[in-house]
């Protein structure tokens, strides 16, 4: 007797923001806050396009004249523009082999499927807290991974001192993921001085370091939030990186990011794009091409390049202003400064200390979705919403 494919089947857990997203797609509730999944919103609540992306849209739009495929590799231009927008001058872009990948995501999984094959032994070393998909994708490989302190959620602060005690016990090899900017979820970054310390650490121990730099200019600047990498890049012989396209040019649903490796010299960095791109081909075999012609289309272009920086600017400062009257909102409606952290984040994402049933009070009694870790996006919140909302937080709060 055949047995059933399907019959052990269990289904799997849920992920908890996409699940939040159809809970709140369901909620027929006309003031309802979606505060889950990281994508930036204007005050009407739309995620506009870029007028510079319609502007290189058009522009492919009547000069391409064939849809063949790009390659494992992808689109090779593209790559190569990353590469300068990622890295600046602090390297040889010869050192650097890059691989265009279906979005930030796709090219974390081909780094981690790269990682697999040439140091399967290492531990990869993940921010306590970190983005929910981090772990899985180093476990989805067969990496081990393990944590190190990074945020106090109970006093809304850094820990530096105890990540670097933690990575004096990686073993030298180990792999050290770190967010380039705009941390996820706390919006707490590392500054300067504390880059070029934990460089002279990852150097000392030799460990490896795998900037995720998913939002670059959506903190400081474009070249203020590639800081980090380009600290790590000068004084480190490699390092891995995963940008992607998604946040800084609006485009999401295109798919479109970029998969670096920093290598000691260029002969080692044309073995490493060829590697990844074996990882490439049986991944996905070809990355969608459309995304990544229209980012390459904007940098090559002089007129375009100048109105991206000028849109992205009045995005960073939309999301700062946010950031700023949340604090002022909850300083006014609570009488202390226990939320001022907010206005001292960077990016889409900050950390409410709720619990769980506060959570789901929130979500049931609010209308606010919140995910399950108490990270809000604060790019979500729409600027006529924010003192309702930090009167709701501090209602909730006192309730339970």
């Amino acid at each position: 007797m055949s047995q059933a494919l399907l019959a052990a089947l269990q289904p799997p857990p849920a992920d908890p923001i996409l699940a939040l997203g159809g809970l709140f797609a369901a909620d027929p509730r006309p003031g309802r806050i979606d505060l889950g999944i990281g994508i930036y919103k204007d005050e009407a609540g739309a995620t506009p396009i870029m007028r510079s992306v319609k502007a290189a849209e058009h522009r492919l739009l009547d000069t391409r004249t064939t849809k063949r495929y790009v390659g494992a590799r992808g689109d090779r231009q593209f790559a190569a523009a990353m590469i300068d927008l990622v890295f600046g001058t602090a390297t040889d872009s010869g050192r650097v082999a890059s691989l265009q990948a279906p979005g930030g995501t796709g090219a974390l999984r081909v780094l981690a499927q790269f990682l697999a094959a040439v140091r399967p032994e290492a531990t990869v070393w993940l921010p306590d807290p970190t983005w929910l998909n981090h772990e899985a994708i180093f476990a989805a490989v067969g990496l081990k991974t393990a944590y190190y302190p990074y945020y106090d959620r109970e006093r809304s602060e850094l820990r530096f001192d105890a990540l670097c005690e933690r990575l004096r016990s990686a073993a030298p090899g180990d792999i050290v993921l770190l967010h380039g900017c705009c941390h996820n979820p706390s919006g707490a970054d590392l500054d300067e001085a504390q880059w070029r310390t934990l460089a002279g650490l990852l150097l000392e121990r030799d460990l490896i370091p795998f900037v995720d730099i998913a939002y670059q200019g959506f903190g400081r600047g474009l070249d203020e939030d590639a800081l980090g990498l380009r600290i790590l890049a000068e004084q480190l012989p490699e390092l891995l990186a995963a940008s992607s396209c998604s946040k800084n040019f609006g485009l999401y649903s295109e798919r479109v990011g970029c998969a670096m490796v920093l290598a000691r010299n260029p002969r080692e960095a044309e073995i490493a794009t060829a590697r990844m791109t074996v990882h490439a081909r049986t991944l996905y075999s070809m990355p969608p091409d459309h995304g990544a012609a229209i980012v390459r289309t904007i940098l090559e272009d002089d007129a375009l390049l100048t109105d991206w920086h000028s849109e992205l600017e009045a995005i960073r400062e939309d999301m700062n202003g946010k950031r700023l009257h949340l604090a002022k909102a909850f300083r006014q409606a609570s009488g202390t400064d226990e939320f001022g952290y907010l206005a001292h984040g960077f990016g889409m994402f900050s950390l409410l200390t709720l619990s769980p049933a506060q959570i789901e009070h929130a979500r049931s009694a609010f209308g606010i979705y919140i995910v399950e870790d108490g990270r809000i996006n604060v790019a979500g919140l729409p600027t006529s919403r924010i003192d309702d909302f930090a009167e709701a937080i501090l209602a909730i709060r006192k309730a339970r």
